[in-house]
C-alpha cells in the first residue's frame, strides 16, 4: 500500500496500516527542508491495544534531496518501519517509483484538494485496479470525483476482464470524521450518532446498569482516574460477565434511536420554520413588548363587551378604532365606555414606539446579516469555539445542527469559517485568544464548555489553562497534534481539576482508522472516542469470513475485538439469527479486531 501526504495524518495512517494490519506500506512525503518543522510519525508498538501512542520524529535517517529535479523522488530511509520516499510533486514517475502499478491501495491525504485530485487521476490511469482513498475538504466535489474515478476504472476493463470490479474510490475528510466526536465530547449528555442502512444508533455514557441500552461498548477506567500513575485503560467491547460485575461503573452504551427518517431526522414543519425565521428578526425584549400590547388589546375588548354588552367582534373593532384615534369621542356614553376609550388611546400611544422599534430592529437585522454578530449581553450556557479553520468550521456546523448556542473566537479576519458563522448567524469575537479580555468577550464565565480546535497546540493549551482560572469547573476539549503531548496534557489537567471534565483529542487519531478501513476495502461508518482509544463502526459482508458465517449473532461476538450490532437493512437483530453469506452486518469493532477479521 502507498500513502502520500504532507502532515501527521499520512504518518499515522502508514504506521497504523503496518502496525495494526501488517501491511507493506510505502510513504511518500515532501522534502524535509520544505517544512519549517519536521513532521511527526506514529511508531507502532507490538500489535496490541496501546498502538500508536508514541510519536517520533520523521526525519530520522532522511537524506537531503538533490536540488534541480522538481518531480524526482528520493529514497529517505524508513520512518516507523515503512520505506519513505521524498518528492516535491506527485508526478507519474514518482507514483510509479512508489509502486502504484503493483499496489493494492493508494491513499492521497495531502492538505490540498487539487494535489490529491491530480495524483488520483494519474494513479487511476497507471493502475485501474487500484483502490483509491482521497482526502478532500470539498464534499460536493468529492462525490463527483468518486463517480468519475470509478467510471474510469470500469471503462478500462470493459473488454471482458473483470479485474476492474475490485477497484473502488473512497473520498473522506478528516474534518468530517473528527468533527462529530469533538462536538459530542464538548456537550454533556450528547451522544455520538451512527447512521447506517436505515438504522440510527447512538453511543452514550451512563452508569451501569443501563436498562435501555442495547449493548455495552466500553467500560471506562476507574482506578487512578487522572491517569498519572498509569491506571486502568478503558475496556472495549467487554463480555456479559464482565459487564455484570461492573455495576455502578460508567460505561459507553449503544442505544437504538429510530429508523432513518424518524423523529431524530425529521425536519421541522413549515409553520415552525416560518415562526423561527420571523422570531430571529426581533429581540426577545421586543417580542415580549408586542405580546404585552396584544394582551392589553384583548383585555380592553373583553372589558368593553362586558360593560356595553355589544357583540364581541364589534367590541374588538371599537377597541382598535379607539387605539388608533379613529372612533368618535364617547361623549354621550356611560362612564365605563369613556374610561375604556381613554385606556385604549393610551395603549395606542404605547404601540407607536414599539412599532417604530420593530421596524428599526428589522432593518438593522437585514443590514447586519452580512456582518459578524457580537455575543448578546445576557448569553449563557453556550459553547465557546476557538478556531474557524477546517476542523472548527465542521464542528461549528455540527453544533448548530444540534441547536447548541455557540460563540466563536478567531484571530484571522480572513478565516474560511467566518462565512459559515455569518450564514448561521453565530456571534464571533475577532482577536487573539491569548490576549487578556478576548475570552471574557466570549462570555467564558457563563459558558458550559470550551472547545479549542486551532491549529496551534500551545494556543489551545494556553486558552484552556486561562479559562480554567476563570472557571475551574469548566468543561474543556482541546485539539492537540502530538498524541504523546495530548496524553500528558489530559492526565495533568484531570489531576489538577478532578471535578471538571477534560478531554484532549487528536484529529489524526480520530480520522486515521476511517482512512485505513477504506484502504482495506472496509466501510467504516464512524468512530467513537473512548478516553484515549477509538472504537469503530464498520459494515462488513459475511461472505468470506469464517468467524462470522454460519454463527448466530450471539456466538459471533468476540470480546475485545468485535460485536455484531445489526443486520444491514433491518431494524431488529435477533440474537439467534444465523449469519449467512448473503448477510451484511454492522459491527462495533476495535482496530485489532478489524485486522483479525481481515
Amino acid at each position: 500500500m502507498v500513502v502520500c501526504g504532507d502532515d501527521g495524518l499520512a504518518h499515522r495512517l502508514a504506521a497504523e496500516l503496518r502496525g495494526v494490519y501488517g501491511e507493506q506500506v510505502t510513504l511518500v512525503v515532501p522534502p524535509s527542508e520544505r517544512a519549517a518543522r519536521p513532521p511527526v510519525v506514529g511508531r507502532a508498538r507490538a500489535a496490541s491495544a496501546a498502538l500508536l501512542d508514541r510519536v517520533v520524529n520523521a526525519a530520522v535517517g532522511v537524506r537531503p534531496v538533490v536540488p534541480g529535479a522538481p518531480g524526482a523522488a528520493t529514497a529517505a530511509g524508513t520512518a516507523g518501519g515503512e520505506p519513505v520516499l521524498e518528492a516535491v510533486e506527485l508526478t507519474e514517475a514518482v507514483l510509479a517509483e512508489a509502486g502504484v502499478t503493483r499496489a493494492t491501495a493508494l491513499a492521497l491525504v495531502h492538505d490540498d484538494d487539487e494535489t490529491n485530485i491530480r495524483a488520483a487521476l494519474t494513479a487511476r490511469r497507471l493502475n485501474p485496479r487500484l483502490r483509491l482513498v482521497l482526502r478532500l475538504y470539498n464534499r460536493r466535489l468529492g462525490q463527483h470525483i468518486e463517480e468519475l474515478l470509478d467510471q474510469a476504472a470500469a471503462l478500462a476493463y470493459a473488454g471482458g476482464d473483470d479485474g476492474g470490479r475490485e477497484a473502488s474510490t473512497t473520498v473522506l475528510s478528516d474534518a468530517d470524521t473528527a468533527a462529530p466526536a469533538l462536538a459530542a465530547t464538548a456537550l454533556a449528555g450528547t451522544s455520538k450518532v451512527v447512521q447506517t442502512e436505515g438504522l440510527l444508533l447512538r453511543a452514550v455514557e451512563r452508569p451501569l446498569p443501563a436498562g435501555s441500552g442495547l449493548h455495552t461498548l466500553a467500560l471506562l477506567s476507574v482506578s487512578d482516574p487522572a491517569g498519572v500513575a498509569g491506571g486502568d485503560q478503558p475496556r472495549l467491547l467487554p463480555d456479559d460477565e464482565e459487564v455484570r460485575g461492573a455495576a455502578g461503573r460508567t460505561a459507553v452504551v449503544l442505544e437504538q434511536v429510530s429508523t432513518a427518517g424518524g423523529p431524530e431526522s425529521a425536519a421541522p414543519g413549515r409553520g415552525v420554520g416560518l415562526v423561527s425565521s420571523l422570531a430571529s428578526l426581533f429581540s426577545r425584549r421586543l417580542r415580549w413588548s408586542l405580546a404585552g400590547l396584544v394582551g392589553c388589546v384583548l383585555a380592553l375588548a373583553i372589558a368593553l363587551w362586558a360593560v356595553t354588552r355589544i357583540h364581541p367582534v364589534r367590541a374588538f373593532y371599537l377597541t382598535l378604532l379607539d387605539m388608533f384615534a379613529i372612533d368618535d369621542p364617547a361623549l354621550g356614553a356611560g362612564i365605563g365606555r369613556q374610561l375604556l376609550q381613554l385606556l385604549s388611546a393610551l395603549v395606542g400611544l404605547l404601540l407607536l414606539p414599539v412599532l417604530l422599534a420593530a421596524v428599526l430592529e428589522a432593518l438593522g437585522t437585514f443590514r447586519t446579516a452580512t456582518s459578524l454578530r457580537k455575543p448578546p449581553r445576557g448569553l449563557g450556557g453556550h459553547v465557546v469555539l476557538l478556531g474557524l479553520g477546517k476542523i472548527g468550521t465542521r464542528v461549528l456546523t455540527r453544533l448548530r445542527e444540534l441547536n447548541v448556542p455557540v460563540v466563536c473566537v478567531e484571530s484571522d479576519p480572513e478565516a474560511r469559517g467566518l462565512a459559515t458563522a455569518r450564514r448561521l448567524r453565530v456571534p464571533v469575537v475577532l482577536g487573539d485568544v491569548t490576549q487578556e479580555g478576548v475570552l471574557e468577550s466570549a462570555k467564558i464565565h457563563r459558558a458550559q464548555a470550551l472547545l479549542a480546535v486551532t491549529s496551534a497546540d500551545t494556543t489551545n493549551l494556553e486558552a484552556v489553562l486561562y479559562a480554567r482560572t476563570v472557571r475551574p469547573d469548566l468543561r474543556v476539549v482541546l485539539r492537540l497534534y502530538d498524541d504523546d503531548f495530548a496524553t500528558a496534557v489530559y492526565r495533568t489537567l484531570r489531576a489538577a481539576y478532578p471535578r471538571a471534565l477534560t478531554r484532549s483529542r487528536s484529529v489524526t487519531h480520530l480520522a486515521a482508522p476511517a482512512f485505513a478501513g477504506a484502504m482495506l476495502g472496509r466501510q467504516v461508518l464512524g468512530a467513537v472516542a473512548v478516553e484515549r482509544q477509538v472504537l469503530l463502526f464498520a459494515a462488513v459482508d459475511v461472505d468470506g469470513h469464517p468467524m462470522l458465517e454460519g454463527r448466530t449473532v450471539r456466538d459471533a461476538f468476540r470480546p475485545g475485538a468485535w460485536r455484531v450490532l445489526a443486520l444491514a437493512g433491518r431494524t431488529d437483530t435477533p440474537p439467534d439469527h444465523v449469519l449467512t453469506k448473503a448477510d451484511r452486518v454492522v459491527l462495533a469493532i476495535t482496530r485489532q479486531g478489524l485486522a483479525a477479521l481481515r
